[in-house]
């Protein structure tokens, strides 16, 4: 069975105020025409189809033409939400949807019941996991404590009892949404962490021929069978160097698996430049970028006059401007936001504690800081969703 795996479509989102939609539907003709030009069996989602729970009415319009497009093809579609959707809005009409071959599967609950679609070799059971908030769903998967491991294992267990029901030789795909072990984060992507811990080993997906992963935006081998597909768009400057793809995955008679990246449409390269404004302006080497979108760090001891004006004569797409000077190691004036560069919530409230009192918080006090920040992100998943 030929597999096409994609995710993180974030429809609605925009590039520092510049409209993606444009670039967004780009993609959308692009992986109907890969559908059919690869004589592809069935397309996963892996979630973050929209960019927040409440997208605009273009990204609705968007997704509905995606639907339409992908069911008119009669190639079988399963897609999951990611953090950033509304399960419950992506879910609506789901059952009405699966008769177009369109499976949206959106409920914790239905973990462990699969979509099965059958080749000449028998039954793939495709099991859709959408993101799994700890908090939200312990109690659906009766986990003591709630973290990303422990209910990804649980929906992992219902998977694999499933499928130990199944006939002898049904292969099997699961499509998740999570941070995984030995995966490389990007700026754009929304924090999961939980209880300081935000990834989960890759081994909780042991027991099936291939894991279409979603939530990271760099496309990623985790193992032969654990992959990122990645975003098919740069959402960050962070990823410049981001090669944006699709795997195309044959999942062979005896499960085996075989893995193919297929590039995406790139609507304008991404340069991340670094210098004194006169040398960004006169370095001949930069010329390559003169049609990039444009992140710059000015490096002047002392800010120039109008900078963005100036950069925009040679570089008229520059849409981010920083200004880092350059500084020994002990100079009292190395920017705060330095400082912070790499550092979760989570350890600069700690560091903010040992400021005030001269000493750390203790493990007491360290559970209670991140109870609260778990408290926080988790309500403001449910408050987002029921708007």
């Amino acid at each position: 069975m030929r597999v096409l795996h994609t995710s993180d479509w974030h429809l609605g989102r925009a590039f520092h105020r510049v409209s993606m939609l444009g670039a967004q539907a780009d993609f959308i003709g692009h992986l109907v025409t890969t559908v059919r030009r690869h004589a592809v069996d069935a397309v996963v989602v892996s979630g973050d189809v929209y960019d927040r729970a409440v997208p605009p009415l273009a990204a609705v319009e968007l997704f509905d033409d995606a639907l339409h497009r992908l069911a008119a093809l009669g190639v079988p579609t399963v897609m999951i939400s990611g953090n950033h959707d509304s399960a419950r809005r992506l879910g609506v009409g789901a059952g009405l949807i699966d008769r177009a071959g369109i499976h949206l599967r959106t409920e914790p609950s239905a973990a462990g019941t699969p979509v099965l679609l059958a080749d000449a070799h028998g039954d793939v059971a495709f099991y859709g996991l959408p993101y799994l908030e700890p908090a939200l769903v312990k109690d659906e998967f009766a986990v003591d404590r709630a973290g990303h491991e422990a209910v990804l294992g649980a929906a992992m267990d219902r998977v694999r009892a499933d499928l130990a029901g199944r006939p002898p030789g049904t292969r099997s795909v699961v499509l998740a949404h999570a941070f995984v072990t030995g995966g490389q984060a990007s700026d754009s992507e929304r924090d999961i962490t939980v209880g300081g811990v935000a990834a989960v080993p890759a081994g909780v997906f042991d027991g099936v021929d291939y894991v279409a992963l979603g939530h990271l935006h760099g496309c990623q081998t985790i193992t032969e069978r654990v992959r990122y597909s990645g975003s098919p768009l740069a959402y960050s400057f962070s990823e410049a160097g981001h090669r944006k793809s699709m795997w195309l995955v044959d999942l062979d008679a005896d499960g085996s698996v075989t893995a193919e990246r297929l590039d995406c449409p790139v609507p304008r390269p991404l340069a991340r430049i670094r210098g004194a404004l006169d040398d960004l302006l006169a370095d001949p080497a930069l010329a390559r970028h003169e049609d990039a979108w444009v992140e710059a760090t000015l490096t002047d001891a002392v800010r120039p006059a109008d900078p963005m004006a100036r950069l925009a004569e040679r570089f008229p797409h520059t849409l981010s401007l920083a200004f880092d000077p350059e500084r020994g190691p002990g100079d009292p004036d190395v920017s705060y936001a330095r400082r912070l560069v790499g550092r979760s919530d989570r350890q600069i409230a700690q560091d903010f504690v040992a400021h005030v009192r001269g000493a750390g918080p203790d493990e007491q006090e360290a559970a209670v800081l991140g109870e609260a920040f778990d408290a926080v992100r988790a309500g403001d998943t449910v408050r987002e969703a029921a708007r």
